[in-house]
């Protein structure tokens, strides 16, 4: 670690059960964040500050004026350009040294496959069942952590998959097949600020996957109500019938 790494990690680097070796961690790390939209962009934002080596950004849409609302690292003069692009140039602003990857298509098959082995954790900031869905068996079948978070109205909830460890449960443990057009943003509407913390909370959960500091959401489903602040945890074990964790063995 250079000098100037030194000093702009120093609060980092002063946490207990963190240090040097938990930064340097962070350095040598690579994390999938699919989806640059409301969670995507304080997550993407964070983990770059927070000085985790390579970034891979995913998401095949173009910045909306909708989107300002919520979507932090767009700007006015982003509308039109593609997600990922916009997100790259905010992080080159906050960390020139992250090194990122724009993926500007919509992750699936083959093409999700790879994109999960390259990487040591996922961020889910997607925004429908389909692609969340196929991110969990992904990550469950190469092994990888999986940070899930979501949104809508003044709610908000947050999970880990670590798939590391064999007693993880998986997102299909949680939900079964669920219609996309149930709920959406775009109709149901969702508050800025609750999709800000959340997606700062993945950071956070995922930056504890990569460093082993604290204890992270696994096996825990955290549940937030942004009008009432009332914060809820609900327990989760391995569903036996899940077929997801029956291809983990």
């Amino acid at each position: 670690m250079t000098d100037e790494q030194l000093l702009r990690y120093s609060r980092h680097i002063l946490l207990s059960g963190l240090g040097i070796d938990g930064q340097q961690a962070l350095l040598n790390s690579k994390v999938l964040i699919v989806g640059m939209g409301g969670l995507g962009c304080p997550a993407a934002l964070y983990l770059a500050a927070s000085g985790v080596g390579e970034l891979h950004l995913a998401d095949d849409d173009t910045v909306e004026l909708s989107n300002l609302q919520r979507q932090i690292a767009h700007a006015q003069a982003d509308i039109g350009r593609l997600k990922a692009e916009s997100v790259a140039d905010s992080i080159k602003a906050i960390n020139p040294e992250t090194k990122l990857v724009m993926l500007d298509m919509r992750l699936c098959g083959e093409a999700l496959t790879e994109a999960v082995q390259q990487v040591d954790v996922v961020v889910d900031a997607s925004d429908n069942f389909t692609t969340r869905f196929a991110l969990n068996e992904a990550c469950a079948l190469a092994r990888r952590p999986l940070i899930s978070g979501a949104a809508i109205r003044g709610e908000a909830q947050l999970s880990v998959f670590d798939f590391r460890r064999d007693d993880s449960p998986c997102y299909r443990c949680l939900y079964h097949e669920v219609d996309d057009a149930a709920l959406n943003c775009a109709e149901s509407g969702v508050l800025a600020p609750v999709v800000g913390m959340m997606g700062s909370m993945q950071a956070l959960e995922t930056l504890k996957c990569i460093t082993g500091l604290g204890e992270t959401l696994v096996g825990r489903l955290l549940l937030i109500d942004g009008m009432s602040m009332e914060v809820r945890q609900l327990n989760l074990r391995r569903d036996p019938e899940c077929p997801v964790c029956r291809l983990r063995g």
